[in-house]
This record gives structure tokens, C-alpha cells and sequence, in this order.
């Protein structure tokens, strides 16, 4: 068993934070499913930004499509929905084999549409359609509009990865609204089982903002302090009485994923945002070179639910030292949208 393989019994499923045609047909991907236990895959404008505008496989097809005059963003997606088709039939095998439960691959809607929730519900009902696969994931941003399409499409029954999360306040409206969308759909005589959401707590952001205000003794500990406290409240929600009655209806819970996980800091441990949440009912989607790293060096041991005091002890610093948290969230899921949009741009610049 290889390090990476090692973290499987700890109940944690690492996914690959990368989508492109090198990785399809190069069978790169595959043999990360095989031998590394890959159990899912997401991407975001930025990746596809730079496959597009790396991969040579992509010319031809762009080319024609563009003859075609169908506009910069349809000719995006008629470029990527076919990716991210083979990479969920890929993934079929481990969909089925998990009962449904990890193989999922993600695909985003437009940040353009981030404040836009009819917008954003039209948007990940026509690329659910145009998928046609079980285990694709809409992936939507936590903004207030976006949580709003979020709880539409689970009680719809259209899986979603809710993206850019990075505060407490956050995570509990997203989980407010999906125990809220599945309590409904229960009402209306649908089935659970197969409705699945993950809920994308992003990391290393957080210590990049955090560090330079912090004391020296607080660095990189910030993202990780919110992730365990985090945890600590996905234990309680979806292990206690309010979620009780829909997982015997067959719901599953709202997993945390780790997102952002790459170490920015250089003076940091690059597997910190790996090996510092390892746990159940959690998956963490790395980089190309964040897997590699951790497949060369990383420790696999249950560290997620160490150490809770001293996590919630970090966050009472933090907030001694005069730093609101959830306006640090706030700020950073902007920053992060604002990204993804200037990603998004530049993808349209090169379909146009």
C-alpha cells in the first residue's frame, strides 16, 4: 500500500484537483484511480484555462467549434463537457462500488452568475442535462444567491459541490440549506439515496491572509484550527438528532472536502493541508504536485479530531488579536470569486 493509499482506512478520500484531456487519454488518470485510490476529481476556470491553453489537444476541436459561431462560452463548454464525461465514466466503477458515495467529478457553473441565483439554477440544470452522468457534481459558489440555487438543485436531486467556503458562519448556512432541501424533498415523496452535496472548506487562503497579522506563533495554524472546529460541528449535525430521521430515509451527509490544499508558505510543511485532516467523512482534493509530495513523504494518521481544545484555543487567539474571522471569510470567498471570474475571462478571450 502506497502513502496515499494508506489514508483510505482513516474513512478520508483523496480526489485529484485537475481535469484535462492529458490526464484522460494519456491514462495518467486511470492509473491514479488504480494505484493511488483517486475517488474523485474537480475543477474550476483556472484549470481548464490552462488545459485549454496548454494542451494541443484541444486546438482542432476549438478550431471548429469557433467556424461554428457559437459564441465563447458555448464553445467552452462543448470543449469540456466531453472531458468531463470520460472522467465520469472513469470514476463509474468507484460511484458504484462506494454505493454512491465518492467517484463524483465536478464541473462549475460561470462565476459570472455567482449573484445570480435563477441564473445559476438555469446554468447547472442545462449542464446536469448536458452531462447525462449520475456522479457529476454542479459546482456552485457560496454565496448567499448561490446557497439559495444549492438548496433548489439538492431537493431537485441534482448533486452540487458548494465551493470558496471559509468561515464557520459560512458552513452552517450551506448545511442549513441542503438538511433543509433534503427535509423537503422527503415531504414530496422523493428518494435520498442518491442525492449527494460536498461542502468545500478552503485552507491555505486563509493562512496566507491570517499570517502577516498574526503573531509568529499563530502561522499556519489558523486554517487548520477552523477545519477541526469545523468537523467538531459536522460530527453534531449530521451524527445527532437533526439529521437522524433522513439517514434512515437514506441521506447522506454533507461531507467537508479540503480544498486549497497546495502549501502556499514555503516555510510550512508541503503536506501540512494533508496531514493535519486526515478523518471520516471527509475527502480532500489535491493538486498534481501536492499528491506527489504526499505519495513521496506524506504520514497517514487520524489527526482531525486531535486536539480540539487546542484548535478552538488558536481560534480564540486569532480573535484576541483582533481579527474577525468571519469577515476574513467573507473577504476571502470575494478574493476568491474574483478570481475564478478573471480565470473565467480569460478562458472566454481564448473561445471567442
Amino acid at each position: 500500500m502506497n502513502r496515499l493509499q494508506a489514508i483510505r482506512p482513516f474513512g478520508q478520500r483523496i480526489w485529484l484537483d485537475n481535469l484535462s484531456r492529458e490526464l484522460l487519454f494519456s491514462g495518467e488518470l486511470a492509473r491514479l484511480i488504480k494505484q493511488d485510490g483517486i475517488a474523485g476529481v474537480t475543477s474550476n476556470p483556472t484549470i481548464f484555462h490552462k488545459a485549454i491553453s496548454t494542451d494541443p489537444r484541444y486546438r482542432d476541436d476549438m478550431t471548429a467549434l469557433k467556424a461554428r459561431g457559437m459564441g465563447a462560452e458555448k464553445t467552452y463548454e462543448e470543449l469540456v463537457i466531453p472531458d468531463v464525461r470520460t472522467a465520469c465514466d472513469m470514476m463509474l466503477p468507484v460511484y458504484q462500488q462506494s454505493e454512491r458515495d465518492d467517484g463524483y467529478v465536478s464541473l462549475e457553473v460561470s462565476p459570472l452568475l455567482a449573484h445570480d441565483a435563477e441564473g445559476t439554477l438555469q446554468s447547472a440544470r442545462d449542464l446536469w442535462q448536458s452531462v447525462g452522468r449520475p456522479n457529476l457534481m454542479i459546482k456552485i459558489p457560496a454565496t448567499p444567491e448561490g446557497i439559495q440555487a444549492f438548496g433548489v438543485l439538492t431537493r431537485e436531486g441534482i448533486n452540487v459541490n458548494i465551493t470558496l467556503l471559509f468561515s464557520l458562519k459560512q458552513v452552517e448556512a450551506v448545511w442549513d440549506a441542503y438538511i433543509g432541501a433534503l427535509t423537503a424533498r422527503l415531504a414530496d415523496g422523493n428518494a435520498l439515496g442518491h442525492v449527494k452535496a460536498v461542502a468545500s472548506f478552503f485552507l491555505s487562503r486563509v493562512d496566507s491572509l491570517l499570517d502577516g497579522q498574526l503573531p509568529a506563533a499563530l502561522g499556519g495554524k489558523g486554517a487548520i484550527a477552523l477545519s477541526k472546529v469545523a468537523y467538531a460541528r459536522y460530527m453534531e449535525r449530521f451524527h445527532g438528532e437533526e439529521f437522524a430521521a433522513l439517514a434512515r430515509a437514506g441521506a447522506h451527509p454533507q461531507y467537508l472536502l479540503w480544498a486549497s490544499t497546495g502549501t502556499k508558505n514555503p516555510a510550512y510543511s508541503d503536506v501540512l493541508y494533508v496531514e493535519s485532516l486526515i478523518g471520516a467523512e471527509t475527502i480532500n482534493t489535491v493538486p498534481d504536485a501536492t499528491l506527489a509530495k504526499f505519495r513521496d513523504h506524506g504520514n497517514a494518521a487520524a489527526t482531525l479530531r486531535q486536539d480540539l481544545d487546542g484548535a478552538r484555543e488558536t481560534l480564540a487567539q486569532i480573535a484576541q488579536a483582533g481579527i474577525d474571522l468571519e469577515a476574513v471569510g467573507e473577504q476571502l470567498q470575494q478574493d476568491g470569486l474574483k478570481l475564478f471570474v478573471d480565470s473565467f475571462n480569460a478562458l472566454m478571450e481564448l473561445t471567442a
